[in-house]
């Protein structure tokens, strides 16, 4: 019998030969008859590897190794491993994609075959079979780490013990043709098998086998069954679970369901056992990859099975499969029978329905359309579900009681499941409805409750309560003063049973808050019962005859300051007057802010006692003191000061820039703005200064700025640029358009200074001078012939005449290299280049600049250097 694997799932990526190819396995055996000797069987053992489809060279078994061993002790059997001949090879790929997948990706896997007739002796628990090999492939998803990792594929078969008489051959998986599965996707897949025996088979994930390692990249000789290791899975997943907990097996079908997680290779095991008599005769381990395509898309349909809706008659429904670009159309059936207007057309649609009950939902996508789906489930509509819990404790001295407390308006409550939060326990759960709980640890304990109906309704509610050592007593006081003519309520809130002792002057000692009337200080001492739960706590109660008191001493302050009052007594209640010049008058110590000389009364109570008595606060002026008005001075001036008191001395601040501090009329000479404060003493009761201040503003050093000397010819207008000020005068005003602004224009008819004083309004002032050289010739750039760097004309340096943008004066030796240049007339050449002296001889000059009327000037010529 030819059986093909047609469960991988290849993404089409270039194949690279590799050690590490392999995708999956199994082993399987037929009975064929009686062995050669007697208690003998002849049993067709079958070895199919799945591998990639790109797979070549030492990648390439010619032949297999496999392992029998006895099951009663692990020993092989004689011959074993045996050597298993290849007897198929074939190529099996994705002949007709799903029309109803776009963009799907080549599928593709080699399935070798290994088979030979083995003949074993009869055993009470048979025997298990056993091939091993390096490697799968790597990047597995699910594995951890996911590279090098060796494979085991092994077949129980049962013996004497549960088979009796007769034959048996193991299940035989059914075949179908390739499925390609999408990332995100609901999908299926048949993973049922058949038994020629007619047995029962159920099916379940495993953990998948792995291999050590021989360093050969190949082969590996079998070890028993029991030595075998398994593999390590990532987080999210495991054997039950290999490809997340949102992927099941069908125990009864071998159907496997769910939606496909992200894309990559999976590593699943399946364990098929063959029951007969209640009794298992086989077990059958299939290991394989799944490969999730991440890059196709198909519109599928997908709903949550079994909606409970326990709230309202409102119920929300979405495709729970991903969105799809191919998905077009939708068409809800919401289930109410006998109607057929409880339909929708929206995607994310919402129904209310009328009544409760259990109705069939129905989801189509893409109907009448080719690429169509459905999905079917049930919604239970059953609102007035309301959980709700009940815990008494107190302490760890007694067990906590826990109650449910839960409403349901339709069906009956009859699920509980109670977690205590005992965290040193696992036995801290329940399944009654009320149930108790003695824990042996204090602290806080989240207590969770899950609770259903018989409509199908599920809640889960937690709260957390603290365990403590001991009940709190929670007493309103623990130490208090009253007065001997008094009667005091002791407080305590709180549950509990209450005894007070001593029974002096006590009414109900038997209570939480009882009276008592002490006539002498007593400390009463309570013992306190919640629920079993034992603590004890005491109340001082300190008793006097009267109140002490005494409002303080006279004392005198500034007028407009605020004084605070401070009275010595054991009052516990005060009332000031008059209140109208105090901030809280029934507090101790409030603050006092007189407008004249007050005398305040103090009222202290203790209960039914008090006292009275009296303070005066007594107000003075502050002394006189005037600095003076403020002033402006120019920067680098002194300003003299002019104040008055009325005092007995004064103190000037800062004094660094006063001379003559010590009088009131001192002299200033700050360099920046500067507030002197001015303290003003005397000797009426005021104990602080009178303080006034006067500021002296200096303004800004004044940078006078007429501009660099220069040349005109004759006729050329000149203009001029001051800065340094916001006022300005030229003198003398000759040839000037305008001497009172910053930039007059000039036009000479000789050498002229002209002075320019640059001030401000209050008269601070900074003066310069610019030189005019006026030359009766047209605009030009002179540069000497000759310079002697060591003599009086050390630098060549040109003469710019009329030029109002100078550019440029460059020198060049005889090589025609660049030995100097600068856009500022002002600086020359030295006759250096990089320090170093340079030869005598002749150079070339060529220096440019624009005239006062836009006009270019180009000058060239020669100038010797002399040494």
């Amino acid at each position: 019998m030819r059986i093909i694997f047609g469960l991988l799932l290849i993404l089409g990526l270039p194949w690279v030969a590799s050690a590490r190819h392999i995708k999956g396995g199994e082993i399987n055996y037929q009975y064929i008859g009686p062995g050669s000797t007697a208690n003998s069987e002849r049993y067709q053992v079958t070895l199919r590897l799945f591998l990639e489809c790109g797979a070549s060279g030492n990648q390439l078994d010619a032949e297999a190794n496999i392992g029998v061993f006895r099951n009663s002790d692990e020993i092989a059997v004689s011959g074993s491993p045996f050597s298993f001949p290849l007897t198929g090879d074939e190529f099996i790929n994705l002949s007709a994609p799903n029309p109803c997948i776009n963009n799907p990706s080549p599928v593709c896997y080699r399935l070798r075959t290994y088979s030979r007739e083995i003949e074993l002796t009869k055993t009470d628990l048979g025997y298990t079979f056993v091939f091993q090999r390096c490697c799968r492939i790597n990047g597995l998803v699910n594995l951890s780490p996911n590279t090098n990792v060796g494979s085991s594929y092994t077949c129980k078969m049962g013996g004497t013990d549960v088979l009796g008489v007769g034959s048996n051959s193991s299940p035989a998986f059914a075949i179908k043709d390739t499925v390609l599965i999408c990332q995100y996707r609901p999908f299926t897949l048949d993973f049922s098998a058949t038994d020629t025996n007619g047995d029962s088979l159920s099916y379940e994930f495993c953990d998948a086998y792995t291999a050590l390692q021989n360093g050969q990249g190949g082969a590996i000789t079998p070890v028993p069954p029991s030595q075998i290791g398994f593999v390590n899975y990532s987080g999210g997943f495991d054997g039950t679970t290999p490809m997340g907990a949102g992927v099941r097996i069908d125990p009864k079908t071998g159907l496997i369901s769910g939606i496909a997680p992200g894309g990559g290779d999976y590593v699943i095991s399946v364990c098929v056992k063959e029951w007969r008599n209640g009794k298992v005769l086989s077990e059958h381990r299939k290991d394989f990859n799944l490969k999730v395509d991440q890059f196709c898309d198909l519109a599928a349909a997908s709903l949550a099975p079994n909606i409970t809706n326990c709230d309202n008659y409102l119920q929300f429904f979405q495709n729970e499969a991903p969105p799809s670009t191919l998905t077009h159309t939708y068409f809800w059936d919401f289930g109410v029978p006998g109607l057929n207007s409880d339909t929708s057309t929206q995607s994310a649609p919402n129904y209310t329905y009328a009544d409760t009950g259990t109705y069939n939902i129905k989801l189509i996508i893409n109907r009448g359309e080719q690429c169509s789906d459905s999905a079917t489930t049930q919604v239970r509509i059953y609102p007035g579900f309301f959980p709700k819990m009940n815990v008494q404790g107190a302490c760890i001295q007694t067990p906590y009681t826990y109650s449910d407390l839960s409403t349901a308006r339709y069906g009956v409550i009859n699920s509980w499941n109670w977690n205590f939060g005992d965290e040193t326990s696992a036995d801290d759960v329940s399944s009654k409805k009320n149930d108790s709980w003695l824990y042996t640890t204090v602290g806080f304990k989240n207590v969770i409750l899950t609770v259903s109906s018989s409509k199908g309704c599920t809640a889960t509610i937690d709260t957390t309560i603290e365990v403590k050592l001991k009940p709190i007593v929670n007493l309103g006081f623990r130490d208090t003063l009253i007065c001997s003519i008094d009667t005091l309520q002791l407080v305590i809130n709180g549950p509990g049973n209450y005894q007070w002792t001593p029974a002096y002057n006590i009414i109900n000692p038997g209570i939480a808050n009882p009276l008592v009337y002490p006539k002498s200080t007593t400390t009463y001492y309570v013992a306190m019962n919640d629920r079993g739960c034992i603590n004890n706590d005491s109340v001082k109660i300190r008793v006097v005859d009267e109140v002490t008191l005494s409002a303080g001493p006279d004392t005198t302050i500034c007028l407009t300051d605020t004084i605070r009052l401070n009275p010595s007594t054991d009052g516990l209640k005060f009332s000031w007057t008059p209140t109208a010049t105090l901030l809280n008058p029934t507090s101790k110590n409030p603050f006092a802010f007189p407008s004249s000389t007050t005398t305040y009364s103090l009222l202290a109570s203790i209960g039914k006692c008090s006292k009275q008595d009296e303070v005066t606060i007594k107000t003075v002026p502050y002394p006189f003191s005037n600095a003076g008005a403020d002033t402006v001075i120019c920067y680098d001036d002194t300003a003299q000061l002019h104040a008055n008191i009325k005092g007995i001395r004064f103190t000037w601040t800062p004094i660094s820039s006063i001379s003559g501090a010590n009088t009131l009329h001192p002299i200033a000479y700050p360099l920046t703005t500067t507030v002197y404060n001015l303290l003003v003493y005397d000797t009426l009761g005021c104990p602080k200064p009178g303080v006034d201040q006067v500021k002296v503003t200096v303004r800004p050093k004044i940078l006078a700025f007429a501009g660099n000397d220069t040349s005109v010819v004759i006729g050329q207008p000149l203009q001029l640029n001051a800065s340094g000020a916001d006022l300005y005068s030229w003198s003398p005003a000759l040839y000037l358009s305008n001497s009172s602004i910053p930039n007059p224009i000039a036009l000479l008819s000789e050498n002229q200074t002209y002075i320019l004083k640059a001030f401000t309004e209050e008269g601070c002032f900074a003066l310069d001078t610019i030189r005019v050289k006026l030359f009766k010739t047209g605009p030009d750039i002179f540069v000497p012939n000759a310079f002697v760097p060591s003599g009086k004309n050390r630098v060549l340096r040109p003469i710019p005449v009329g030029i109002a943008q100078f550019e440029f004066f460059r020198v060049y030796n005889r090589m025609g290299q660049l030995v100097f240049q600068s856009s500022n007339p002002s600086y020359g050449w030295d006759g250096t280049i990089g320090g170093y002296l340079q030869g005598s001889g002749t150079y070339v000059w060529v220096a440019g600049g624009i005239d006062y009327t836009g006009k270019k000037i180009l000058r060239k010529g020669t100038a010797i250097l002399v040494r």
